[in-house]
């Protein structure tokens, strides 16, 4: 009996580093240390989320290779309540967004990204929840 994918899979990961923000003023190598160092921290809690979810990363791997699109819903949930653009927020999540991509094994040009900043929402140093579907989410 062939087993149906689940609707939808949750990680959570890390706040990126200041900077990681486009209006970071860090040299650029201390900027690529950062990145990189920050992609590995997503890749590895994105497989520990599907070791520990049993996703079913293959069935997400063909329904792409067949067309499809996964759909990335993100959670930004800042360290404090000071003023953040949403566009930086975002910005500063490309190598979480590239960890993710890398732990899937899928190219994130087939990602469709929705961010969601919740700015009143503040959580103790800061926190991205990613949802994984293939489809929109439950209401």
């Amino acid at each position: 009996m062939e087993q149906e994918m689940p609707k939808q899979w949750e990680v959570i990961l890390p706040w990126p580093e200041k900077e990681l923000s486009p209006n970071s003023r860090a040299h650029w190598a201390k900027k690529s240390r950062v990145a990189k160092r920050y992609r590995y921290a997503c890749r590895i809690k994105t497989l520990q989320a599907i070791r520990a979810g049993g996703w079913d990363v293959p069935a997400l791997r063909d329904q792409v290779a067949d067309g499809g699109q996964i759909h990335v819903f993100i959670d930004f949930y800042p360290p404090d309540r000071r003023h953040r653009d949403d566009d930086n927020t975002t910005g500063s999540f490309k190598s979480g967004r590239d960890g993710l991509a890398d732990a899937l094994q899928i190219d994130d040009r087939h990602f469709r990204t929705h961010p969601i900043f919740r700015r009143d929402e503040p959580v103790k140093g800061g926190m991205v929840r990613v949802v994984v579907t293939t489809s929109g989410p439950e209401a």
